[in-house]
């Protein structure tokens, strides 16, 4: 995907290549692209592009285009001072040991430095002239008291509220000024500025009106989906070597065809979807919230002093990163359905063992797990532990209960207690087609929708027949 302001004049980005390739930095055509469309001027020499984004796939080279854009802005932009941040610090300081290394292979350029700060704290690179480039890590604080002239956000995948607050004004004060984003595809609620930025693009595109100060520049692949025909020619397959060159600039400089692909083996085709052919998953931003049920219909459902009666079923569910897990609980209730969170939780190295004493404790009706789902990993092992037999829906079941449960919310015949993860859940969920119904979207929302999925599930595993294990003479009373 590409959209680019309609003004531009003229480029500084031959400049920048000419100066990375006297300090021995060679760089790819697609690299020569981006930095000759970033770094497009208007008539008057202002940026024809205020903001520039990145989205390509991992080990494609991004780093280059940031170090040549760099070495521009110190030694020939006349940029007073340049901020370079990254999630996390240590991908900012091995892009710092590459940058220092292309300058003190430099004589003209090592000559015009000051000093190569290396302090924690301080780190960045000072001239004599009193240009700077400072390194720092994204925080809630980061960047506040700077003025900047150029801001890049390495990894922006990961790039929040908090640290686009405390680092993007800092250019504000400066008339042409310039904010760098570069990462690769989006990695789900993490990914909230990528997002912006990438509507943005597509708006343009739909619209057929350029964005006025973004140039926006996506590898990737619009791949298949769930209800798809044989032969689709609108979407592309993952599996082919077609979708891996369109969505790898890098391939035949960096990146090899075989080993690219044998990838896919390794890693899943989610995984590989997202690293390699930059499928990604984007939350929709903040005004888009409580889409699928309304705040005001869920809160009225609340009922501090609601409670499972009689037989129960839990219900477990993960993120698809299995970077969080729920474990849910429902009941009857006052002639309608209770539903609960009992656990939520990093990681799931902690689920089996919750479960088994759960278990243990309250003798539920069944355990519902999608095989599907995130969770499914756990089945296995969670029947041993119980020694019972996991419930599994099928997909048209999926399908089942979630529109059972948005029923109960429209019927009222459901109760809650107001629980501020399943409340979070249900403000940033969001459908997916699932043959003419639908499910709950578990990639592309911008929160953990676990407890959400897990109260579904188990509110369905009231109804459902539920299959005997265990010794028969233990059912003879």
């Amino acid at each position: 995907m590409l959209t680019l302001p309609d003004v531009a004049l003229s480029s500084a980005g031959q400049e920048a290549v000419d100066l990375a390739a006297s300090a021995g930095l060679k760089l790819d055509s697609w690299q020569r692209f981006v930095l000759d469309k970033g770094m497009s001027e208007r008539a008057d020499g202002n940026w024809a592009a205020p903001e520039v984004c990145v989205n390509v796939p991992r080990q494609n080279g991004k780093g280059a285009v940031i170090e040549a854009r760099v070495l521009w802005g110190l030694f020939i932009g006349g940029e007073k001072q340049i901020l370079l941040s990254a999630h996390e610090f240590k991908t900012t300081h091995n892009t710092m040991k590459r940058i220092e290394r292309l300058i003190e292979g430099c004589p003209d350029l090592r000559k015009r430095v000051k000093q190569f700060h290396k302090t924690v704290g301080r780190e960045g690179i000072e001239l004599h002239d009193g240009r700077e480039l400072k390194y720092i890590a994204r925080s809630r604080g980061s960047g506040r008291g700077f003025t900047a002239d150029c801001v890049i956000f390495d990894e922006c995948m990961i790039l929040g509220d908090d640290a686009m607050s405390a680092l993007a004004p800092t250019s504000d004060a400066v008339e042409n000024s310039q904010l760098w984003y570069l990462g690769s595809a989006g990695i789900g609620h993490l990914s909230q500025q990528m997002a912006r930025l990438r509507k943005r693009c597509l708006t343009s595109l739909e619209s057929g009106v350029p964005d006025p100060v973004l140039a926006y520049m996506e590898w990737s692949i619009n791949q298949h989906r769930a209800e798809c025909m044989p032969g689709c020619t609108e979407h592309d397959d993952i599996d082919s070597v077609q979708s891996l060159l369109r969505a790898n600039p890098g391939v035949g400089y960096r990146l090899q065809v075989e080993k690219s692909m044998q990838r896919r083996l390794t890693m899943g085709d989610h995984l590989y979807a997202r690293e390699r052919l930059g499928v990604g998953e984007y939350p929709s931003d903040e005004a888009d919230t409580w889409q699928v049920i309304g705040e005001d219909a869920w809160r009225s459902l609340a009922a501090a002093e609601s409670a499972p009666e009689g037989e129960v079923v839990f219900a477990i569910d993960a993120t698809p990163e299995q970077d969080y897990a729920a474990i849910a609980v429902a009941g009857r209730w006052r002639g309608g359905t209770h539903v609960e969170v009992a656990h939520h939780q990093p990681g799931m190295g902690w689920v089996v063992a919750k479960a088994k004493r759960m278990h243990e404790e309250h003798k539920p009706r069944c355990w519902v797990v999608d095989a599907g789902g995130p969770a499914g990993a756990l089945i296995q092992e969670l029947e041993e532990e119980l020694g019972i037999k996991v419930v599994s829906p099928k997909m048209r079941e999926v399908a089942q209960a979630a529109g059972q449960f948005f029923n109960a919310v429209a019927d009222q015949s459901i109760s809650h207690i107001d629980q501020p993860p399943l409340a979070t859940a249900l403000a940033g969920a969001q459908k997916r087609p699932l043959g003419e119904a639908w499910a709950w979207a578990r990639r592309g929302v911008s929160v953990d929708i676990s407890p959400l999925v897990a109260v579904t599930n188990a509110k369905w595993g009231l109804g459902v027949e539920v299959e005997e294990t265990g010794d028969v003479v233990d059912n003879v009373w």
